[in-house]
């Protein structure tokens, strides 16, 4: 019964409870929500594209982003002090790395700084047995060495990039690629320190001393007499040739800083800038590397090489080395050292070294003088015989190539000249247009259409 019918019937206010009569009238129109299954039609979470259509990718994106930044924003967990460095290079990421390596018992304790250089520090450490180690922990905040890009622009280990821009990978990779160097030279029986571990820009590696003292490096001893520098300076040399053939390196920064004197015996270090013998510009820090050599040993009264012999000592493949064979070929060069000699030196230091025919011009080959043919033969590995002949076929060749190529010059001028003639030359204004406009005529006949011309750059594309 609804309200209006009650009150026709004439009963009173009291008699009637309206509210009971509304509540029956709601209920008619709006049944009772199941709130247990509304409920799993509800998501709270952050809506996704698959979700939900009508939300692009775009603003999903957009709110994922706001997301992240306010998380970011409520703590900050990065300080300028977890950036600060001890030393140029122990900060919170290197001492995380030595713990790791105290952690795997490789190390006990690092002791230490043995010694500072432009690239790195090397630290004294231990083990649980007591075993002596170095640690060389490179420059990652103030980059002091900066010139990287000429060891390793070019080379085939470096093919696919190498990180520029951030520090930690450069340097990482750096120390990786001095860990491979030293295992490559220990493999051929040159005496380096034994790498053991390499992890980020932390190497481990054999400590060359005794009792925390490191073994002096060649700038730091003394020797009583020459013979005993002669024969250090063969050694080195050895070391050298080795390195360029069963290695094939070049150090090139091979000096008497990075090399040490250890229970009598010449150990190489610091070759992390080595580069492979087939880099742009191994050569010229070959010759660099032979220069630096023999300016020490030089220093010490020593009978030593001239740059040019010593350089294809180390190179010159059908050469016959022996430590006896250096040794007599320096004493033959302690009889007669004269101006010559010195000028041919100083003639090769600015001569450009090919390492192959491939860099030699076929013209250039056969007016090259006999110090470069020399340079050739060496490096390329050319036998004489060859080598005297090819510059005279070469001029036989480019005798006939030239005159040929007069000829077809003389031709070209003249056809040149034909097509530079006036092709209106005689017409008046009139004919001019009107051989013009014949040409353009025929033109418009081969013409391709358009939408032809569209569809076959199309499938030319795919």
């Amino acid at each position: 019964m609804s309200v209006e019918q009650a009150h026709s019937d004439g009963d009173s206010d009291s008699d009637y409870d309206f509210q009971e009569d509304l509540k029956q009238e709601q209920a008619a129109k709006y049944p009772k929500a199941n709130f247990a299954g509304l409920s799993k039609k509800i998501n709270c979470e952050v809506l996704t594209p698959k979700e939900a259509n009508a939300v692009t990718t775009q603003a999903h994106n957009k709110l994922q982003t706001s997301i992240k930044k306010q998380d970011n924003n409520r703590i900050r967990v990065r300080d300028k002090s977890d950036r600060a460095t001890t030393e140029l290079v122990m900060d919170s990421r290197t001492r995380i790395i030595l713990l790791k390596l105290i952690k795997k018992q490789l190390l006990d304790e690092v002791s230490g700084c043995i010694s500072t250089g432009k690239e790195a520090n090397v630290y004294h450490a231990l083990n649980a047995s007591e075993e002596e180690f170095a640690v060389k922990i490179y420059k990652t905040s103030i980059l002091v060495f900066k010139d990287r890009n000429r060891y390793v622009d070019g080379e085939y280990r470096f093919r696919r990039g190498y990180c520029r821009h951030n520090p930690r990978k450069m340097v990482a990779m750096w120390a990786e690629k001095e860990f491979r160097n030293l295992s490559r030279m220990r493999a051929a029986g040159i005496a380096v320190p034994l790498p053991v571990a390499v992890k980020g820009h932390v190497l481990v590696m054999e400590f060359l001393g005794k009792h925390m003292i490191a073994a002096s490096t060649l700038k730091e001893v003394s020797f009583e007499t020459l013979e005993e520098w002669e024969e250090t300076y063969v050694s080195v040399v050895e070391i050298l040739r080795m390195m360029y053939h069963s290695c094939k390196l070049v150090h090139a920064d091979f000096s008497e800083y990075n090399l040490l004197l250890h229970q009598s015996k010449v150990y190489v270090i610091d070759v992390s800038q080595a580069v492979e013998f087939d880099h742009p510009m191994a050569l010229e820090f070959l010759r660099r590397d032979c220069a630096n050599i023999n300016s020490f040993f030089e220093s010490k009264g020593t009978g030593v090489f001239g740059l040019k012999q010593l350089f294809y000592l180390i190179v010159d493949k059908a050469l016959k080395f022996s430590r006896e064979r250096v040794r007599e070929l320096l004493k033959e060069r302690k009889e007669g050292v004269g101006e010559e000699d010195r000028f041919s030196d100083a003639l090769f230091k600015e001569l450009h070294i090919p390492r192959t025919l491939f860099e030699v011009e076929p013209e250039k080959l056969f007016t090259a003088s006999e110090e470069q043919l020399d340079i050739i033969k060496r490096v390329a590995g050319f036998d004489e015989g060859n080598l005297k002949e090819m510059p005279e076929t070469i001029r036989e060749e480019h005798s006939g190539d030239s005159e040929s190529s007069e000829e077809d010059k003389d031709e070209e001028k003249t056809e040149e000249k034909a097509k530079k003639k006036d092709p209106f030359e005689g017409m008046s204004k009139k004919e001019r247009k009107q051989k013009v406009k014949l040409e353009k005529r025929e033109k418009r006949k081969n013409k391709v259409p358009k939408h032809i011309k569209k569809k076959a750059e199309k499938k030319n594309h795919k």
